[in-house]
């Protein structure tokens, strides 16, 4: 039987980013050095796949310090943690390892900064997620006040609207996050922003790619985990710029064919913690179902790459 032509449009850049990429080397790198089982709070990344695998290599995932044994390294995510949690890994003399991105950790400074200004806070962001939880825990409770809706601008209340400054998670959408800025801006006209946007480049070159491929395509499909940040708001991203139908898969085996019945061309692309390997699955099961030329459209280069800790460089 002929197989239907269809063109799927490769977006690039897309999938690991270079937090992610150190991230998991770190833990790769830990294992190597003092054997398994090594803990890590929280999953190091947002991706199911990735985390399975280096569960197999001897990684145990847990949600809390308290769920550590003090005799072995523990490793922070790269979501960032809360200043309490490497005070309390301190205080119980452990081995611990902190994998937060670069860029992120470059947000918790700013907070500081501004806070040792004796400015209070407001973070964009989107409340419980690990990242959020670890940028308003960088300050005592009530220095951070989370807004996560234009319309939240409006009811937010401050101790004071003329000493404010403002930060953002790294991992949200860049056209929805400049409509709360602008709220802030409006709302509270002295307010301090960020020398340089919080919302990382992986993010944004992302969101740039998809509002390239997404118009031409009658389909969309983020490889990424239904937790992750940046892979869903690549789903709202692809909506808004006009692709009847944007699809969130964490493998192949999601996809839902039915919904895709019909269509001449689709786009992929990954969430930045998703693998090269899941993505060349998902090409291979549309070639299962279609006669596929593969075009790839690519709207950045990056060439980012992020030291791991000192710790790991050095020998046992």
């Amino acid at each position: 039987m002929t197989k239907p032509p269809l063109t799927l449009y490769l977006a690039a850049p897309r999938g690991f980013c270079a937090g992610v990429d150190r991230a998991i080397k770190i833990v790769e790198m830990a294992l190597e050095k003092w054997g398994a089982p090594v803990y890590v709070r929280h999953e190091i990344v947002h991706n199911k796949f990735v985390v399975d695998g280096l569960r197999d290599k001897g990684a145990v995932f847990v949600e809390e310090l308290e769920d550590c044994p003090d005799d072995r390294p523990v490793i922070f995510s790269a979501h960032g943690v809360p200043k309490s949690v490497p005070a309390e890994a301190s205080r119980r003399d452990m081995i611990f390892v902190d994998a937060t991105c670069p860029l992120v950790s470059k947000v918790h400074i700013e907070a500081q900064r501004h806070a040792e200004a004796g400015l209070q806070m407001i973070m964009i962001g989107h409340k419980g997620h690990p990242e959020t939880i670890g940028t308003m825990g960088q300050l005592p409770a009530g220095e951070v006040l989370l807004v996560e809706t234009v319309a939240d601008v409006a009811t937010v209340e401050v101790r004071d609207p003329e000493r404010l400054a403002f930060v953002t998670q790294t991992t949200l959408s860049v056209d929805d996050t400049k409509d709360i800025v602008a709220a802030l801006q409006a709302r509270f006209p002295r307010i301090i922003g960020p020398h340089k946007e919080d919302i990382c480049y992986a993010t944004t070159n992302r969101q740039e790619a998809v509002k390239t491929v997404a118009p031409k395509s009658d389909a969309l499909l983020v490889v990424g985990a239904p937790n992750s940040s940046n892979s869903r708001r690549l789903v709202e991203v692809a909506s808004k710029a006009g692709c009847k139908y944007a699809q969130l898969v964490q493998r192949a085996d999601g996809i839902d064919w039915r919904a895709l019945d019909g269509i001449s061309s689709v786009a992929v692309t990954a969430g930045a913690s998703a693998p090269e390997v899941l993505v060349n699955e998902v090409i291979d099961a549309f070639r299962d179902h279609y006669d596929v030329t593969v075009e790839v459209v690519e709207t950045a280069t990056e060439n980012v790459e992020f030291k791991v800790p000192r710790v790991l460089r050095e020998p046992a």
